[in-house]
């Protein structure tokens, strides 16, 4: 598509290849003639209608063709939909890393596990970092979101300074007492700020986010009353809460257990850096559990979305080997569905009560065990209030949401016309201070499946979709090299079709139609494979159709002896 920026056209530009009326994936990408920086490297995971998709990426393509101008990645915080794209990015166009302490040592990990730690340059910065990118300066300010160590991005361009906030919230009473930069932020809006890119996750709801210390009051009250063992699952990387957690275990004098493969990688990471202080002797293996009291037991894990595989799941389905909830034990979700996973969670929730357990689960503002780390309105228009800027592109959001946030922009100043609500691939420009957005880049999704990156597309999606719905009937004839006629077969195998024992008499029928096919075509001297195989697809086809309402992919293996 045509994005590529002439090196004589001295001009700003920014654009998203992933974050935008979307949910996850979130990458975007600050140009100034030949020097590009991108921000965030995320991934999500997909729909019921990606059959067999492990995870979605962003496409790179236009970074793959430009990767010399590539000068760094910045990374804002440490969440999946902000760095899970990273190790399959990099295999594709290598790009040294900026990010925060606890953020690289999550990147580690999955740089580890791909294989590619050795060969990648990962660079700590602060706050107070500086950074020098070709013609864009990268200067930063704290921000509060649901893990530690969030950085919001001020780019110092020649047409001026671009804000990207990453996700925040305006959190005055931190759990790690990192406190929002706010003095920081009203400096930069001070010296004038001409892009404003702003998260619009929580756009829809009204006030302030509550503090994530009242979910910590919570959470200590339910450890308190529990009588028996207290199991607890949160999202992994939500350290402030991992810390509310430990300290209501220490507060009622429990031991703890940590299950689920995310979450002892957050823990253990979390821990060596010093962002989450675990009293020594506290932490126990999962098989000391059954050894212990039960009123002197916490048990913290995965699991809160629902997954099928994650620990709570397990421990629902008194599938788990070492652990089994009892009548009497205290099971909290420590977290909201996300849209989509409410049927799942559903379910463990069911189980968890056929068990005997005290479910503390449903909307944290109902149970008071969680809040959200994202700006609601008074924070967004806080924000756009501090940053001043001429030029706004509501990010981080489905376009509900960015339309939402555009009218929060609209309400405190910003002019209508100035604000860009745009879909992934639109680009801004900006020359002599005026903005327009009239052209493209290449964006869209990267399928990843198994260590395949971008090997599966539409056309085989759409074959999974055929086979789940009507199955797939194989058809195995062997003619004879010399003379042409069938030697054995056919032989027909149905998978998700028909059960065969109770369906004799219609794949009978069916081999007689593929025989007599066969049969008229090399009567007529046609031998072609690739005319057999259609000709018996077409006739076996219909015959299938009209007689059972179903459509089964039909594939015709023919061989000559």
């Amino acid at each position: 598509m045509g994005g590529t920026l002439l090196s004589s056209e001295k001009k700003l530009s920014i654009f998203a290849l992933g974050g935008v009326n979307e949910i996850g994936k979130n990458m975007y990408v600050i140009q100034y003639e030949d020097d590009m920086v991108v921000i965030d490297c995320g991934s999500k995971f997909p729909d019921e209608s990606l059959l067999g998709i492990d995870l979605i990426i962003p496409d790179i393509s236009y970074l793959i063709e430009h990767k010399d101008k590539v000068r760094a990645l910045i990374v804002t915080h440490g969440h999946e939909d902000h760095i899970g794209g990273i190790p399959y990015i990099l295999k594709q166009c290598n790009m040294p890393i900026y990010a925060t302490r606890l953020t690289i040592g999550l990147i580690q990990i999955k740089l580890k596990e791909a294989g590619l730690l050795a060969d990648t340059e990962l660079i700590e910065i602060t706050s107070n970092s500086e950074v020098e990118l070709g013609s864009i300066r990268a200067t930063f300010f704290k921000t509060n979101h649901s893990i530690p160590d969030c950085l919001g991005i001020a780019f110092q361009t020649p047409e001026g300074t671009v804000v990207h906030t990453g996700d925040f919230k305006f959190d005055l009473t931190p759990v790690n007492e990192q406190y929002p930069d706010i003095h920081k932020m009203a400096e930069i809006g001070k010296n004038g700020v001409l892009v404003l890119l702003s998260e619009s996750t929580n756009s829809e709801r009204p006030g302030f986010t509550p503090s994530e210390r009242k979910v910590g009051e919570s959470i200590e009250e339910a450890f308190t009353k529990a009588r028996q063992k207290v199991v607890i699952s949160t999202f992994a990387s939500n350290v402030h809460r991992l810390q509310q957690i430990v300290d209501a275990a220490a507060m009622t004098n429990r031991k703890l257990t940590v299950l689920g493969r995310s979450m002892v990688n957050v823990v253990k990471i979390a821990s060596e850096l010093g962002y989450l202080k675990i009293p020594e002797g506290m932490l126990v293996e999962a098989g000391e559990v059954a050894g212990l009291e039960a009123e002197r037991v916490a048990i913290l894990c995965t699991g809160s979305q629902g997954e099928p595989m994650a620990a709570l799941a397990r421990l629902a389905s008194s599938t788990h080997r070492q652990i089994k909830i009892l009548p009497g034990d205290t099971v909290i979700l420590s977290a909201t569905p996300i849209p989509g996973n409410e049927r799942n969670v559903a379910q463990i929730v069911d189980n968890l009560f056929r068990l005997g357990a005290n479910v503390i689960y449903g909307s944290g503002s109902v149970t008071g065990m969680h809040v959200s780390g994202h700006a609601s309105q008074e924070e967004l228009k806080l924000m756009l209030t501090l940053m001043k800027p001429t030029y706004f592109i509501p990010i981080h959001g489905e376009y509900r949401m960015l339309y939402q946030h555009r009218l929060l922009a609209e309400a405190v100043g910003v002019k209508k016309e100035n604000i860009f609500i745009l879909h992934n691939g639109d680009v801004v420009d900006i020359q002599d201070q005026a903005a327009s957005q009239t052209r493209k880049v290449s964006a869209g999704n990267t399928f990843v499946d198994g260590w395949g990156i971008g090997d599966v597309g539409n056309i085989v999606l759409r074959d999974r979709k055929h086979l789940s719905e009507d199955g797939i009937l194989v058809v195995v004839i062997t003619l004879s090299k010399a003379e042409g006629h069938i030697l054995s077969g056919p032989d027909i195998i149905s998978r998700g079709f028909v059960y065969v024992r109770q369906s004799e008499a219609l794949l009978d029928q069916a081999n007689r139609i593929v025989t007599e096919t066969i049969n008229k075509l090399q009567a007529e001297n046609i031998y072609q494979w690739s005319s057999l195989k259609i000709s018996v697809k077409d006739a076996l086809g219909r015959y299938l159709y009209e007689n059972t309402g179903r459509r089964p992919m039909i594939l015709p293996i023919i061989m000559e002896i």
